[in-house]
Parts: C-alpha cells; sequence; structure tokens
C-alpha cells in the first residue's frame, strides 16, 4: 500500500472518525479541476464534488459549498438560502479555515467545523468523487453518507 501524504492522511483519517468507509486514493495525474477529476475517476462531471469555500459577507464566517462538478454557485440566490450575501475569500482565508491549500479541498477533516451545504443534485448519485486533501488525492463516496457525516444542508446552487 502505498503512503498517503500529511494531508491526505488527514481526510482518511478524519473520514474514519465520521463512520465513512472511504479509500484516499492518488492519482497519477492532477484532479484539481472537475474535469480533470471526472477523468482520472472514470466518471461523470456531475458526480465530482468540488469544495468551494466562500466568506459570509457579514458575518466574515467561512461557509463550505459541496457543488456538483457541472454546476455554477448562483451566489445572489444561495446568499438568500443562507442568510448573508457572500465573498470570495482569498487562498490566505481558505487554507486557515480549512487546513488546505485551493485545489484539495476535502469536504471534511478541516481545521474547525464550518457551516456546510451540499448541492442537491449531488445527492442524485449513488457515488460521487470528493478531493482528499491534495491536487491528486481523492476519494469515493456515497453523497446521503457525506451529507449526513459532515452535517450538510442540502441546497440548489445553480
Amino acid at each position: 500500500m502505498t503512503t498517503l501524504p500529511a494531508a491526505a492522511a488527514r481526510v482518511q483519517a478524519a473520514a474514519e472518525a465520521l463512520g465513512l468507509a472511504v479509500e484516499v486514493r492518488i492519482m497519477p495525474d492532477s484532479t484539481r479541476t472537475a474535469a480533470d477529476a471526472a477523468a482520472a475517476c472514470g466518471c461523470t462531471v456531475g458526480q465530482i464534488v468540488k469544495s468551494l469555500v466562500f466568506q459570509g459577507k457579514d458575518s466574515g464566517r467561512p461557509i463550505l459549498l459541496l457543488v456538483s462538478g457541472a454546476n455554477r454557485v448562483d451566489e445572489k440566490g444561495v446568499a438568500v438560502v443562507i442568510g448573508e450575501p457572500l465573498v470570495r475569500p482569498d487562498a490566505g482565508f481558505v487554507r486557515e479555515a480549512t487546513g488546505f491549500a485551493i485545489g484539495g479541498i476535502p469536504p471534511l477533516g478541516h481545521a474547525a467545523p464550518l457551516s456546510t451545504w451540499i448541492d442537491e443534485d449531488l445527492l442524485q448519485h449513488i457515488t460521487v468523487w470528493a478531493a482528499a486533501g491534495t491536487p491528486n488525492a481523492v476519494f469515493a463516496v456515497n453523497p446521503v453518507k457525506l451529507r449526513d457525516a459532515v452535517g450538510a444542508r442540502p441546497l440548489r446552487v445553480a
């Protein structure tokens, strides 16, 4: 068995602590974009989980949106549901909030608990693929189990 990079090992341990039986895989090519990840994982772009960190404009708190790779976030529509406008934070804010760099942000295992929302479109699949801490680490998971494990609230993002 290949030893996982430290960030990917943290994701594996966090998943196990949440009761998710997943296997973090290191892919030979980058999975940084949804299209790259879909090609590497042999799935549709819609089955890729984009872990997008926004910042509440009023509260300043980090907000994690787990979005289908096929969708773009309607920030104004999402803000209505969440209850405050969203802003796109810089890479430093994202790393501080999650403990991971942009391009490998997982849906779990963050530096601190995050307010988390999941794209309803992801819940239509049996299996989705998410980043696991590095630009080429991923794991497959049932989206309903992921939602329940991380306490994500369903949301229409597009």
